[in-house]
C-alpha cells in the first residue's frame, strides 16, 4: 500500500471529518471537554477505514499492485 498517499488521504479526510462533528457539536449544544474529544475519537474512526479505501482505489485506477507482490 502506497503509504505517503495513504497518510495524505487520512490527514485531510481527518481534518474535515472532525471539522463537521464539531460544528455539529457546538450548533446542538455539546461544548464540553469530553464532547470534543469524543468528536476527535469518532472522526478518526471514521477516517481511517475511508483512507484505506480511497488508497486502494487510487492505486487499483493509476496501475499500482494494493499489496506487495509475493516471490
Amino acid at each position: 500500500m502506497n503509504m505517503p498517499l495513504l497518510s495524505a488521504i487520512f490527514t485531510i479526510a481527518f481534518t474535515v471529518s472532525i471539522g463537521i462533528l464539531l460544528i455539529i457539536a457546538f450548533v446542538t449544544g455539546f461544548d464540553k471537554a469530553s464532547h470534543i474529544i469524543g468528536c476527535i475519537v469518532i472522526g478518526a474512526v471514521i477516517s481511517l477505514p475511508l483512507a484505506i479505501l480511497v488508497t486502494k482505489k487510487i492505486n487499483r485506477l493509476t496501475g499500482e499492485p494494493t499489496h506487495a507482490p509475493k516471490r
